[in-house]
């Protein structure tokens, strides 16, 4: 619960943010402007965000023919969720991680790399896969793609201040200083609440993936294996070319580390598994 009404929370914050940029970009016609524009984005990508990815990903579909045991591991899982059974693919990638994708559970897929089948035993797979079907049931990818969305958004919005200036609602130029300020600030701040966002979704994906699969050391031993092998070792090259897809994965699939806290798309790792671990007792 406490998760949801964080996102909740948050969700209403990067909105607001989007409106007081385009507030200082034009007055109230400014930010209805935005607001328009940022809607319009969202639509397009609530309908076609997962064949975006799944594209750029290279992911091929598979089926009870082709792929029989991961199928039907994913149909068991999805039938023990109440869900849909959805989309299946595979993506020829070393790298372990998987995530899931689609605007709502009856239009979801979910995506594994040969790299994650290959390294996690069958138990061990069931419990990130459990993981991921949490985030369809959670809608998820709806409130990722909202959230990321706006952010860009108020990237653009605040690089158009930059260069062009804002204006107050009688057309006079705005104050340059307040221009550059949000130029400079607005995008931070748009980023810092999008990875909070997906920081929580992630912890509640941990939780409800783990009643699903009924074993929450599965998933827990499964990304304790993944970071110890792979995070940030073995490169992911759509990922590195598309990170604003890093925040979809199972564990954050992008090189170099150092990132902080703030803006990570991913929980620490040991803190999701200690959660995990207190879920089993």
């Amino acid at each position: 619960m406490f998760n949801w009404v964080k996102t909740a929370m948050l969700m209403a914050a990067i909105m607001a943010l989007f409106g007081v940029v385009g507030g200082i970009i034009g007055g109230e016609s400014g930010m209805l402007l935005a607001l328009v524009f940022g809607g319009a984005m969202n639509v397009f990508s609530y309908w076609f965000s997962d064949k975006m990815v799944l594209k750029m990903y290279n992911a091929r579909e598979v089926d009870e023919t082709s792929a029989p045991q991961f199928y039907g591991m994913v149909r068991e899982l999805a039938q023990r969720a109440g869900l849909p059974m959805p989309r299946v693919y595979l993506i020829d990638e070393d790298q372990p991680n998987a995530f899931a994708t689609g605007r709502n559970p009856e239009h979801a897929a979910v995506a594994a790399t040969t790299g994650i089948l290959q390294l996690l035993s069958a138990r061990e797979l069931r419990g990130v896969m459990a993981h991921e079907l949490a985030h369809v049931a959670h809608r998820d990818i709806l409130i990722s793609t909202v959230s990321a969305t706006m952010a860009g958004a108020i990237s653009a919005l605040a690089n158009f201040a930059m260069f062009f200036g804002g204006r107050s609602e009688d057309g006079r130029p705005s104050n340059p200083l307040a221009s550059i300020a949000v130029a400079l600030l607005a995008p931070l701040a748009a980023s810092l609440i999008q990875m909070a966002i997906s920081r929580a979704r992630e912890y509640e994906a941990d939780r409800g993936g783990a009643e699903v699969s009924g074993d929450p050391h599965a998933l827990a031993d499964a990304l304790a294996k993944i970071q110890m092998y792979a995070e940030g070792r073995i490169p992911m090259a759509p990922a590195e070319a598309h990170p604003e897809t890093a925040q979809m994965m199972i564990l954050n699939p992008l090189s170099g580390g150092g990132i902080s806290g703030l803006f990570s798309t991913h929980p620490p790792t040991e803190e999701r598994i200690a959660r995990l671990r207190a879920m089993a007792r």
